[in-house]
This record gives C-alpha cells, sequence and structure tokens, in this order.
C-alpha cells in the first residue's frame, strides 16, 4: 500500500507540475459543450432534451486527450522499466497510474460539470444525477483508456491508435450515463443506469489494471 499511493502521489504531483494538460483537457471540454447551441439552435425545448448527450460526449472525448499521457512519459525516459522491476505488484502500479489519471483529469469533468449543463437547459433536479453518473461513468473511462495506452506503447501514431481502440469501449458508459440523465429528466427512475455504470466500473477495476500490466510487460521486454 506505501507503494501504491506513493505512486499516486508522485504521478499526480508530476500533473500538477504540467498542469497545461488538465487546464487543455477542461478547456476541450468546455468549449465543446459550449459550441453545441451554436450548432443546433439556442431553443431551449431542443438543447434540454439533447443536454445528457451532449454532456457526456464532451466529457469522453475531453477524457481521450490525455490518455497518451498515462504511460508514455515514464516509457520514454525509462521510469517505466523501474515501476516494472519493482517490489510492487505490475498489476497494482498500472492502477496507481490510472487512479492519479482519473484525479487529475476525470474528477475536474465531473465537477465542474454542473456549470456547463447550464449552457445546455439541462434541469436544476438533473444535475446531481449528471455528476453522479460521470463519478461513475469517469473512472471507467480512465481504466479501459488505461489498458489501450498500455497496448500502444512504442506505436507510431499512438493518440490515433487509442482513439480507434477506445471509443468503441466507451459506448456502454456513454448510453448508461446520459440514458440515467435523461430518465431523471423525464420523471422516471435513473437508478437502473446508474447501476449498470457501477457494475461496469466494476468489472473494469478487476480486469483492466492487470490487462494493463501485462501489456506494460510486454513493451517493456
Amino acid at each position: 500500500m506505501p507503494g501504491f499511493l506513493g505512486l499516486v502521489r508522485r504521478d499526480l504531483q508530476l500533473a500538477l507540475h504540467h498542469s497545461g494538460d488538465t487546464a487543455l483537457v477542461l478547456a476541450f471540454f468546455v468549449l465543446t459543450v459550449v459550441l453545441f447551441p451554436f450548432g443546433i439552435g439556442p431553443e431551449p425545448d431542443v438543447l434540454a432534451r439533447v443536454a445528457p448527450g451532449i454532456l457526456w460526449v464532451a466529457a469522453l472525448l475531453a477524457a481521450l486527450l490525455s490518455l497518451d499521457r498515462m504511460f508514455l512519459p515514464d516509457y520514454e525516459d525509462g521510469s517505466l522499466d523501474l515501476i516494472v522491476l519493482s517490489r510492487l505488484p505490475l498489476g497494482l502500479a498500472a492502477l496507481a497510474k490510472i487512479v492519479a489519471h482519473w484525479i487529475s483529469s476525470g474528477l475536474p469533468l465531473a465537477l465542474i460539470s454542473p456549470a456547463l449543463a447550464v449552457v445546455v437547459d439541462l434541469e436544476p433536479g438533473a444535475m446531481p444525477i449528471l455528476v453522479i453518473s460521470l463519478l461513475l461513468g469517469t473512472p471507467t473511462l480512465s481504466l479501459i483508456g488505461g489498458v489501450a495506452a498500455a497496448l500502444t506503447l512504442g506505436a507510431r501514431r499512438q493518440g490515433v491508435l487509442l482513439s480507434l481502440l477506445v471509443l468503441p469501449l466507451y459506448v456502454p458508459p456513454l448510453v448508461f450515463g446520459a440514458g440515467a440523465i435523461e430518465a431523471q429528466e423525464t420523471g422516471g427512475d435513473p437508478r437502473a443506469d446508474l447501476l449498470l455504470l457501477a457494475a461496469l466500473l466494476a468489472a473494469a477495476l478487476a480486469l483492466a489494471p492487470w490487462a494493463a500490466a501485462a501489456a506494460v510487460r510486454q513493451a517493456t521486454e
């Protein structure tokens, strides 16, 4: 556990040192949401109907921007070899890096989402569900993205390959996250969608770190 927490702390310090990466993710999220009303029109009824999808697609694409930085800097400077050779199990090391990535990118997206929900006329009553769905869904995005980031280490045009790998896998969190918000807006029960998001998170938490660890080990051999 000390090694796990130490690696999380180290990656968070690096993220703070390179705070421009986090600012880029947040700026992309804000600009994407703000541009939608210009594209589909300012009618409140139309915006409110598509608001769940807008917010979730924008958050998904913003989270995608920083995936290539999860393992690549350590791979390029040799730190990843030291992590592989350390006493910390590689699966836990991969999980630590994924946790640090979520704290520095996914968590800020969830926290600023209520302010952007106003731009697309999301009903105030649905804002808590928006935050809960993102708090459940963005860790899943980071876990899935961690596997893809490890698989593409050393590949040419890593960013393009990452997008092709993760976007199809991001569809279930997108569907259930937007579905929970829409259910709340229409007077339905969002618990089913939220439970499915939690189930996806549990499955990804059990499988993704070890898959990422296997890919990292192969990339460093």
